[in-house]
């Protein structure tokens, strides 16, 4: 059938719409690899009751921001999303699908600008994780395209060079039948000079630390930028279990260098992954703030905390075992580390009536005069923000990685008394739909 695309959507896909019925307006169709505008010959592949997809079998009529993709591996990987539109036209998208998101779900008509902070769209990711199979043969890559079947993929150029060079140095051994059985996943984590590598591997229970140090080493010897190797067993299903850590060749960590700090990151650790614009994102969320406290929740390693110089004391609070004892390292003399929950932390700070009463600090504070708060896709949900609400910080900020959840979140502090000052999209993952946003709010 013939299909117009109205527009794309928080995904991925673009949005049509079969013909009207005897109810009214036609079913939604979602498909993949198209820009808005667009005329396409597509069949459908999905029909739910309340939507279909579909997948182009042409195009039509195109759109004047179509460009031939860099990847031979676009339309069957899943990992990007956009490379058939020009970087211009991708951020448009974001910024168009940032603030429709924000007026349909938090009923938010933005007085501000967006802010588009861009970046080098190519070779800017500094880690990556690719998917192993040994058996029946090696291969190594990214999930296909709404699937969980790996995709074998030998070069990425969303990333760095060096992280490529590691790609290839992983395809080399598994050609020689050198991966041991057991190995599901391998992450390289680059530096910021794109100098060193961490290599982190995920393995079954069944895989043999001497295999696996075997491996290690001769991996090592082939490829002297790696600084390090780590491999962790993944957790009894079913059980709360953390991850096993049952192999460390070299160094455990990495030093990131800055603007403002080093930062130690270790095997395991959060870490953004645009080694571009790491400096932008800093400088946007703490920039000309100061004061007698300030609060940095899901801190991770501590990004922002190092760079919270104008405060008095720092409190960052970080679940991650691993993430916190890094956060404790690169916390600044007048900042704690502390390893909870941001709800853990908060729902003591509510029950002491401080924000920073007992053990968590060396002396008791009122609220904070900023909060910062990065959580994971998933947002910060009701209880979060509910506290938040309670505690009254003067200044909030939210750095998002998902604007439904984002929006679902501002609902709640805005029906308190917060007001949006200022909202940036910081492109953090160009090629991809995924839609990286900071929102400056006041009370």
């Amino acid at each position: 059938m013939l299909l117009t695309i109205e527009k794309l959507i928080y995904g991925g896909d673009g949005l049509a719409r079969l013909p009207a019925d005897a109810h009214g307006r036609g079913k939604a169709v979602f498909v993949p690899f198209v820009l808005g505008g667009e005329q396409v010959e597509a069949s459908i592949i999905e029909q739910k009751p309340g939507f279909a997809r579909a997948e182009a079998t042409a195009i039509v009529a195109s759109s004047a921001q179509r460009v031939q993709p860099v990847c031979h591996y676009f339309t069957q990987c899943g990992g990007c999303h956009y490379q058939h539109a020009s970087y211009e036209h991708q951020l448009e998208i974001k910024k168009e699908i940032l603030r429709e998101t924000l007026r349909r779900t938090a009923k938010i008509e933005l007085l501000c600008e967006i802010q588009v902070h861009p970046s080098p769209p190519w070779q800017y990711r500094n880690r990556s994780r690719l998917q192993v199979q040994t058996r029946p043969t090696f291969a190594a890559g990214y999930f296909k395209h709404g699937s969980h079947e790996v995709l074998p993929v030998e070069e990425c150029p969303i990333s760095s060079a060096l992280v490529n060079r590691g790609i290839s140095a992983l395809w080399r051994s598994g050609r020689d039948g050198r991966v041991p059985e057991g190995v599901q996943e391998v992450e390289f984590i680059g530096n910021a000079d794109d100098s060193q590598l961490l290599v982190e591997l995920s393995c079954s229970r069944e895989a043999r630390r001497s295999a696996l140090r075997a491996w290690a080493e001769d991996l090592c010897a082939t490829m002297p930028e790696i600084a390090g190797f780590a491999a962790f067993r993944k957790a009894r299903p079913g059980t709360n279990d953390q991850q096993e850590k049952v192999l460390s060749i070299g160094a455990t960590y990495l030093t990131y260098q800055t603007q403002r700090a080093a930062y130690r990151v270790s095997a395991g650790s959060f870490f953004q992954t645009n080694r571009h614009l790491t400096d932008e994102l800093v400088r946007i969320v703490t920039e000309g703030r100061s004061g007698d406290l300030a609060l940095d929740l899901y801190a991770g390693v501590g990004l922002f905390s190092t760079a919270l110089c104008d405060f008095h004391h720092i409190v960052s609070v970080e679940s991650s075992h691993l993430s916190s004892a890094d956060l404790a390292y690169n916390e600044p003399s007048n900042g704690k580390a502390v390893q909870a929950t941001a709800e853990q932390y908060l729902a003591r700070a509510e029950n002491s009536g401080r924000a920073g009463k007992g053990a968590d600090l060396p002396h008791a504070f009122h609220a904070p005069n900023l909060v910062i708060v990065d959580p994971p896709r998933s947002g910060l949900g009701e209880p979060v923000t509910r506290m938040l609400a309670k505690m009254g910080p003067p200044s909030l900020i939210d750095v998002s990685c998902d604007p439904a959840t984002l929006a679902r979140d501002l609902v709640h502090l805005l029906e308190s008394g917060y007001c949006l000052e200022q909202v940036h999209l910081v492109d953090l993952f160009p090629q991809t739909f995924h839609v990286e946003s900071v929102v400056c709010l006041a009370r």
